[in-house]
């Protein structure tokens, strides 16, 4: 396992990923408060990031645009770490908060425990990871993808699309913060079609995209015609074999166009925004902030439907519109689900 580097803005571009070199812009400085402490800081908050996967897996990358939101719009100073082994999760965190970041955040993984420890070690620093637990006083907050209800407006469109009455969805792994997902999606699939077939594979990993083509071509040769891709991978099994496709986390039209429908967003800027505002303001306490997550914080939106704006059918578009219009206004309540999704 190769070392995992500290990055900066300018080490990022030789990545060339266009869609994260948009949104790379220039930290401005800004008088920020440490926390608890009432010292004040004349350059930018400085913010970390740790990631347990290569910022290209969804859910780092849609932590990492946030951040990258956050150091142009409110002036952060901005680093990352990724692809960090969990045997080298505790160097890489003390090594930022040694070096005066006030702000680290992230995805733990199998790493919680010793992040958890790092925090307690250094509890004037700001530690907000996503995590299936509670925060734990005095500076480690959590998040999670609360995406479930986007998902299941998904699930609608592929209900009503199927022409096999097969749908699938390969995932990553058997663990709350992914079935719910999966879970979601059937349930609108069958609210609307309760002849829906349901095949479920996951493939044990986070970031393993040609473990999860394999994965989805297996499920299309069974008859599967709509495929929630959870994990990279699978739209280009769907578009290689001419089935339609569910995105997940971020925007993923351009992948294929006239495959990818829409898709579930976690759009992460509003935890990422009220996180470091409580920094900066000297207010920062452990916290929750897994309610930032939800479609009526902004946290979760259904992804534009791009070329299928005209293709899909005006009935199915105004069901859904109004599904969401329901959930936005809390007339109606997706069910949290974190069984393991069924195969039929």
């Amino acid at each position: 396992m190769r070392r995992p580097d500290i990055r900066n803005e300018t080490a990022f571009a030789p990545l060339g990923i266009s869609r994260r070199q948009a949104l790379a812009g220039l930290a401005s400085a800004a008088a920020v408060t440490a926390l608890g402490s009432g010292t004040a800081f004349a350059a930018s908050l400085k913010v970390a990031a740790v990631f347990a996967t290569p910022i290209e897996e969804p859910w780092d990358h849609q932590i990492h645009v946030a951040l990258l939101q956050a150091k142009e719009k409110l002036g952060i100073d901005y680093k990352w770490s990724e692809n960090v082994a969990s045997a080298d999760f505790e160097r890489v965190l003390r090594q930022y908060a040694r070096g005066g970041t006030q702000l680290i955040m992230g995805d733990a993984f199998a790493a919680e425990e010793v992040t958890r420890k790092v925090a307690k070690q250094f509890p004037k620093v700001a530690f907000v990871f996503g995590s299936g637990s509670g925060p734990a006083d005095p500076n480690f907050s959590v998040f999670d993808n609360w995406i479930h209800e986007p998902a299941y407006l998904c699930g609608m469109i592929a209900g009503k699309l199927t022409k096999t009455n097969t749908v699938g969805a390969v995932a990553a792994m058997d663990i709350p913060e992914v079935d719910r997902l999966v879970n979601a999606f059937y349930q609108g699939a069958k609210d609307v079609n309760a002849n829906v077939k349901r095949k479920t594979t996951f493939i044990g990993s986070f970031f393993d995209p040609p473990k999860a083509k394999e994965a989805a071509l297996a499920q299309i040769a069974a008859g599967v015609d709509v495929i929630y891709a959870e994990r990279f991978g699978v739209i280009e099994a769907a578009k290689e074999k001419g089935i339609l496709a569910i995105s997940n986390m971020s925007d993923q039209s351009e992948i294929a166009p006239d495959t990818v429908i829409t898709g579930p967003v976690w759009d992460m800027w509003p935890t990422v925004q009220a996180a470091v505002k409580q920094v900066k303001a000297g207010a920062y306490t452990a916290s929750d902030f897994g309610p930032f997550s939800f479609m009526a914080k902004g946290g979760a939106v259904l992804a534009p439907f791009h070329a299928w704006d005209s293709k899909l059918p005006a009935d199915v578009k105004a069901l859904v519109m109004a599904k969401q219009a329901d959930i936005l206004a809390g007339n109606f309540r997706v069910n949290v689900d974190e069984n393991t999704p069924p195969s039929d």
